[in-house]
């Protein structure tokens, strides 16, 4: 099968920056590499948002140097820890809408990949306006009866993390009704929750995935969406085959890994 990496919430700082003691160019740089390593049939990499802590033009000078050197091609969009202007001038060939917005259509051999930007800008909640609902529409028309694999940083679910969900997609109503009319995406892949969870999203099915970088705990009441644990960092793998796409999720940094005998 056909296969693409994917990475979300990387939250780049500048050179030598943490969150709390974790930095995160080390810990993207290792799974980036264990990535490279374990996929090396890999045909590109999608990163679903939050690029950066700060959307500080340093922090994505220092994301663009640890990009340099990989040798796949990398789909960027943005999440609510960016700044659009910031991002294009650092990355002015990303593609973007005659809007602006960081949205992109990559097409395989077996499906359509579309990443759409959902940064409702100065918000940590998203938004999908109605210039990307058209821009999504048309997309979804062009897939031409492939199936449709939709990229984008606020998943369109609730997680039952109540913090989360007060900063998630807030039309996401809007979003689903376009979808469901088109009838053609058969897997959403988010982040924004730094952690592993799956669920439909008004019938598709849709997978978050966790942060290379900090984690979110399990998130009780009285918590709030700033809470964060040192877990493994870990990343996606998206499978294209003729029956439909699969998602893994594959933890990185853990101790070595033994192979088990059962009798």
């Amino acid at each position: 099968m056909r296969k693409t990496l994917i990475f979300t919430d990387l939250h780049y700082t500048a050179p030598g920056g943490r969150i709390g003691h974790l930095d995160p160019d080390a810990r993207f740089r290792a799974g980036l590499a264990h990535a490279l390593a374990q996929f090396p049939d890999a045909e590109r990499i999608v990163v679903t948002g939050d690029l950066t802590h700060h959307g500080r033009p340093e922090e994505y000078a220092h994301l663009r140097t640890a990009l340099a050197d990989c040798p796949l091609p990398v789909h960027l969009t943005i999440g609510n820890h960016d700044r659009r202007a910031i991002f294009a001038a650092a990355f002015p060939d990303a593609p973007r809408t005659s809007e602006g917005h960081v949205c992109e259509v990559v097409d395989t051999q077996d499906a359509r990949l579309i990443l759409l930007d959902t940064v409702d800008d100065g918000q940590h909640a998203g938004v999908v306006c109605d210039v990307r609902l058209t821009w999504l529409d048309a997309a979804l028309a062009g897939a031409e009866g492939r199936p449709v694999v939709l990229f984008l940083h606020h998943p369109p679910m609730l997680t039952g993390f109540d913090a989360m969900d007060e900063i998630g997609l807030t039309n996401r109503a809007a979003l689903l009704a376009v979808l469901k009319r088109r009838a053609n995406t058969c897997q959403i892949i988010a982040g924004h929750v730094h952690r592993t969870i799956s669920g439909p999203a008004g019938g598709i099915p849709t997978t978050i995935l966790k942060s290379p970088c900090h984690q979110s705990p399990i998130l009780r009441p009285g918590m709030d969406s700033h809470s964060s644990i040192d877990e493994p960092g870990a990343y996606g793998i998206l499978y294209l085959g003729p029956e439909g796409p699969i998602v893994h999720s594959e933890d990185f940094g853990v101790p070595e890994r033994k192979a088990l005998s059962y009798v």
